[in-house]
């Protein structure tokens, strides 16, 4: 993070950045490839939305937009407590949050949005969903309802994205980004705008040193 400010604030994505959320819907599709279909499916008309709709109808339409069962996305919010933090993830968190305030930015309801934080272990100040906020990532007011919540200004706030989109949109609404790929998307722009890419959380704190 040369060059940028030290942040006061840390705020997470959590679907992608701290949960591999990709394994369970590659799962529910039966496959690696009809999951990552769905999942980029999803990932174009959440970011498109704008202002919130109902989660699972979303991920539904997504599901429908590459011709699978609607249904797929009853079935991801009832395997819901099976998504699973990256390794490490927890014990990174807990670690930080002896110096940095932690919070979560994450498009998805409420209810799924704080079960799905609880999972990851760790002691996050605020949870702050595309529901309670009125917008999905990447408006602008989601970003900054983020970093409300946590007291601070976006140009306070150090934003570990999951997914090229995350990233630019943390970007725009002016925080420091760092993209965590652990799958290793390729994406210029997103990999342009980050001040770091990581493949593993474990070296976001020598970033934050």
């Amino acid at each position: 993070m040369s060059g940028a400010p030290a942040p006061r604030v840390v705020l997470f994505d959590l679907l992608s950045a701290l949960l591999d959320s990709w394994s369970l819907w590659d799962d529910i599709a039966g496959g690696e490839d009809p999951g990552r279909r769905w999942r980029f499916s999803y990932l174009e008309q959440t970011y498109a939305a704008g202002a919130y709709v109902p989660y699972v109808d979303l991920v539904a339409d997504s599901a429908e937009a590459v011709g699978m069962p609607r249904a797929f996305a009853l079935r991801l919010a009832a395997r819901w407590d099976e998504l699973a933090p990256w390794p490490g993830a927890g014990s990174v968190l807990r670690g930080l949050a002896r110096d940095w305030p932690l919070g979560v930015v994450t498009n998805c309801s409420d209810e799924l949005g704080h079960r799905a934080a609880a999972l990851v272990g760790a002691p996050f100040r605020a949870v702050v969903t595309a529901e309670s906020a009125g917008f999905y990532k990447p408006d602008a007011r989601i970003y900054m309802a983020g970093a409300q919540a946590m007291g601070a200004r976006p140009d306070e706030v150090l934003f570990v994205a999951g997914s090229p989109f995350d990233v630019v949109g943390a970007d725009a609404a002016g925080m420091s980004v760092v993209w965590h790929n652990p799958l290793g998307i390729a994406a210029d722009r997103a990999r342009d705008v980050a001040v770091a890419v990581v493949d593993d959380l474990k070296g976001l704190p020598s970033l934050l040193a």
